[in-house]
Order: C-alpha cells, then structure tokens, then sequence
C-alpha cells in the first residue's frame, strides 16, 4: 500500500460509522438525484467504485438486476454490509478493490457510477478510463463529486481547507476538469445536475479528523470564510453558526455501442 494510499485508509476508517449516519450526503433526496441519472433497467447491472458505506448501491439496487459496490476501506464495506443487512436487499454484493484496477472483465456492467470519492484520487483520469472500461456497450456511466468554482483564489482556499479537514484529499476539481474526463474518454458531453451539500460548520469540524487534530484552528478557517465567501462554499452567519454548502455535480454520459 503507497503513502497516500494508507492515509485514504487511516481516515475512512475513523470516518466510516459518522460518514455513513450523515443526513447530508445519504439522504433520499439526493441518492435519487444519481439513481435517476443512471436510468437503470430491471435487467441491469450496476457497481459504484469506492462505495464507501454502500448508500449509492442501496439506491440503485430495487431498480437493477444485480448491484455491486467496490471499495477499498475495510470499515466502510463493514457498514455496508450492515446497510444491506438492514435493508434485506438480496441482489447486492461488496468487494475490496482499487478503483485504478477493477477485478470485473471489460464490459460487465451497463451503470458504472462513482461519488464524492474522485477528489481523494491523485490519478482521477486513469479511475474514468477504468469505469468507462468495465462499462457495457450503450451503458452509462456517472460520475459525482463536489467542485471547485473557476476562480483560482477560492479553489486554493477550499483544497488548502479540505486537506486540513482530511488529509486524504487530494483535490477538489473543477467542472471543465470533469467534463474533460468525458472527453478524454471518447464520451459524449455529459449530461449535469447540480446539488448542494449543506452543513453546519461547527457540526462539519466536529465529526472530521483534521491535520493534527487541529479542530479549533480548522473552524476559526472557516469561519472567518465568511465575508468575501473566501472559500466558495456559499458561507452565511445565522444564530446556529457559519453554514457552507459544497457545490456538487453529477455528470452522467451513454458508453459506445462499440465494446471497448
């Protein structure tokens, strides 16, 4: 296992049992927002590389014949199964991997999907080309993550706060960045839905793992974010304290009919 690799390990496996409660990133609203852009078919089947606690699987799986979810965090696939238990969904399966060497054959699946996980990847454009290879003929293929706006200053603030907060993170993209993974790939231009994920930043610090666990120094950043919205996360003041909301996207684009 490489460096960055053993801290993406680290700090899922502190996170996996708050970052699979988390009402922001797991509830309905949202899950549906990627079921709908995969447009899944009952003969189906569908994987979502580096799963996490397996909430995206769980969504797709009702509507597909066959679910997979890969990850390659012990703890986050140990409460994906507890989610699948939970749910009594029998057409899903969970495996360890590494999203840049996918143990399925070319063509295995007509929804490959991946969420909130590209911005830990120091090789995103090897992963795209990895989902779009397993991706059967005419299947679709989407990809979901928070951005960072065109404005150098602020995605500077924002990835050098991220990777305070989680030192996995390697760095929040922009969208022309993740439409060019499309292109690059022999894609059409993706379909987009935008989605924020809202939180309280008193609540955000508090359930994160910061760099020396600096938790007072991390949200002073944030809160002194505010006025001029230096980070670009839309922060407000209220009684509650500072709000953000990362700006997400999901992208969503048809395979060639040709097999790859």
């Amino acid at each position: 296992m490489d460096n960055h690799s053993s801290v993406i390990d680290e700090q899922f496996t502190r996170q996996a049992k708050d970052f699979a409660s988390a009402p922001e990133l797991h509830n309905d609203d949202v899950l549906s927002l990627m079921v709908k852009a995969g447009a899944p078919q009952p003969s189906d089947s569908m994987i979502d590389v580096a799963c996490g606690p397996g909430s995206v699987v769980a969504a797709f799986a009702p509507f597909v014949q066959r679910a997979v979810g890969v990850d390659a965090t012990a703890a986050m696939l140990a409460e994906a199964n507890k989610l699948i238990q939970t749910k009594a969904l029998g057409n899903v399966e969970f495996s360890s991997g590494n999203a840049y060497d996918l143990a399925f054959p070319s063509g295995s699946f007509q929804i490959v999907v991946s969420r909130f996980a590209f911005h830990h990847l120091e090789d995103p454009r090897r992963a795209f080309e990895e989902m779009v290879r397993i991706a059967a003929p005419g299947g679709r293929i989407v990809l979901c993550d928070a951005v960072a706006l065109d404005d150098s200053g602020k995605a500077a603030a924002l990835n050098h706060m991220e990777r305070w907060r989680d030192p996995s993170t390697v760095e929040f993209r922009t969208l022309p960045f993740l439409q060019d993974l499309f292109s690059r790939a022999g894609l059409e231009a993706p379909a987009l839905t935008r989605f924020q994920v809202p939180f309280v930043a008193h609540d955000f610090v508090k359930r994160s793992f910061p760099a020396n666990d600096d938790h007072a120094g991390l949200l002073r950043l944030i809160e002194d974010s505010v006025d001029g919205d230096l980070l670009g996360l839309d922060a407000r003041q209220d009684k509650d304290g500072v709000h953000i909301a990362f700006q997400a996207i999901i992208l969503s684009a048809q395979t060639s009919l040709i097999l790859h």
